[in-house]
């Protein structure tokens, strides 16, 4: 093996060290901050020091600072530790919305009635909180007179301005324009 595999597998295994928690006998720092198991500050010590105080409690000693100066540990039962986390992750994500973009195809010559159902159907979308692409798509001659098809966009912006805004103005791109709507706050 060259050394570049050698520092390769080095990287990856300090990466996978350093995201998963450090508990006991991995924590090899001279010195630590530590915490107690009710939430005391014990103060800067060696890190077999408190490796013995959380042995005489029955508990683990985990690093949950590794960046702060000296390291912060605490005593804890690692077990549950790491079970509330995962946990506090979960409710987390459930308050997370996640926005999604629509998409919206047209063609320069769209007839009222169907710029109507386009229109009704950003209308849906933008009432569930999601963001919204128009894209009006050229083809074949159509791409000649692409600056005579952006009152489209425009129109559809103003139709839809009760409720959203232009989060992003029409551009051209490639035989395509977008623009990019979202709700308004």
């Amino acid at each position: 093996m060259d050394s570049y595999a050698i520092h390769f597998f080095i990287f990856l295994w300090r990466c996978k060290t350093i995201s998963d928690l450090m508990i006991n006998e991995q924590i090899r720092d001279k010195e630590i901050r530590l915490i107690g198991e009710d939430g005391q500050q014990l103060g800067i010590m060696s890190s077999k020091e408190a490796m013995k105080l959380a042995e005489d409690a029955g508990l683990d000693l985990v690093k949950i600072a590794p960046t702060a100066n000296p390291p912060v540990c605490k005593i804890v039962d690692y077990g549950k530790y790491k079970y509330e986390q995962v946990r506090k992750e979960k409710e987390a994500r459930k308050k997370q919305k996640t926005v999604e973009i629509k998409e919206i195809r047209l063609s320069p010559n769209i007839d009222t009635n169907d710029l109507n159902t386009k229109i009704s159907a950003a209308r849906k979308f933008l009432g569930k909180g999601d963001k919204v692409k128009i894209t009006l798509r050229f083809r074949g001659r159509e791409m000649a007179h692409m600056n005579n098809s952006k009152h489209i966009l425009d129109d559809i912006a103003e139709s839809l301005s009760d409720i959203a805004v232009v989060d992003k103005a029409p551009k051209v791109e490639g035989r395509s324009m977008t623009m990019f709507l979202t709700e308004k706050r």
